[in-house]
């Protein structure tokens, strides 16, 4: 028998008591995760922490604070439209955090949740030299979390942020207002390098689409909520990667380097080119399917990658 709004109300009182109503209602209801949480745990704290106007750090103490009963039917309603709507808890709250950074999202660009989050946290080392960086250029940036966290990662550096997507501009363009930073970053409507100055980068680093059609066709509910032009890459989820490699070499400075996300299509990548020492790189947060190439690998390889088909 299923627990009714009027007895959660009066039966839960603390922050930690609707966490974990929240978290088994999750269960219960098959919702799916990946999305910035990978919990059904992760996910309710994430969201009610953010309904209270709480930080996603709250210390483990107030975890036991009594909720006011607007708090409590706040909660109530949020869970249930997460359950109901089946879309991304970001897209309910208008936030995701990337490499520690709030950003706003909504349905016009994917929620930021790439691993990539932590290479910048680490300033990419030891591929690069801090002191020599000047220019990033983030492909297919969405939201503009990349670009962003780098611009503070390195905040002597020019970041070019480049999507095809109007719509997904104007988010990245909400969010480097709310962070300004739009002195240091600037934004390019383009098919990738089409629309770019000729300019070379210390880092070119890129989420591009990558999930194949098979993939796509399988994907929860709550990924098809996202827009698909973030995601679906062809047949074989290579199809802007592919392009990616082969333009790379006529932007990549001498000491350049080329990272990017193939997440699922990483073993299609290794197996389209088996003598290209990708190097895939670790993450102690979880999260794989990221490659780097030195712009002098791009360089040597650039006429294996035309070969390839697009």
């Amino acid at each position: 028998m299923q627990t009714t709004p009027i007895e959660v109300l009066s039966t839960l009182t603390t922050l930690r008591d609707y966490i974990r109503w929240a978290a088994s209602r999750f269960t219960k209801a098959g919702v799916s995760f990946g999305q910035g949480t990978v919990t059904a745990l992760d996910e309710a704290a994430a969201l009610i922490l953010h309904t209270v106007y709480q930080p996603y750090n709250l210390a483990e103490a107030y975890l036991n604070t009594v909720l006011t009963m607007d708090e409590r039917r706040a909660v109530i309603d949020i869970i249930d439209r997460r359950i109901n709507e089946l879309i991304p808890a970001s897209y309910l709250t208008n936030e995701a955090v990337f490499a520690g950074l709030s950003f706003y999202v909504d349905h016009r660009v994917l929620v930021p949740r790439s691993p990539i989050a932590e290479l910048i946290e680490q300033r990419f080392s030891p591929w690069v030299d801090e002191e020599q960086m000047g220019r990033i250029l983030d492909l297919c940036t969405g939201s503009g979390c990349i670009a962003i966290a780098c611009a503070y990662a390195f905040p002597d550096a020019l970041v070019d942020a480049v999507d095809l997507s109007a719509e997904a501009l104007a988010v990245a363009a909400i969010n480097i207002e709310n962070h300004q930073i739009s002195e240091q970053v600037k934004l390019y409507q383009s098919d990738l390098f089409t629309e770019l100055p000729a300019v070379l980068y210390d880092v070119i680093v890129s989420n591009p689409p990558y999930v194949c059609r098979e993939e796509w066709e399988q994907l929860p509910r709550e990924f098809h909520a996202e827009p698909d032009i973030g995601l679906k890459a062809g047949q074989t989820g290579l199809d802007i990667v592919l392009r990616i490699l082969v333009d790379a070499d006529d932007y990549l400075a001498e000491q350049g380097i080329l990272i990017v996300e193939v997440g699922s299509s990483a073993q299609t990548l290794q197996n389209t080119f088996p003598d290209v020492p990708f190097y895939w790189l670790d993450f102690e947060r979880g999260g794989d399917g990221v490659f780097l190439l030195t712009a002098e690998q791009v360089h040597f390889y650039h006429e294996l990658f035309l070969s390839a088909p697009l």
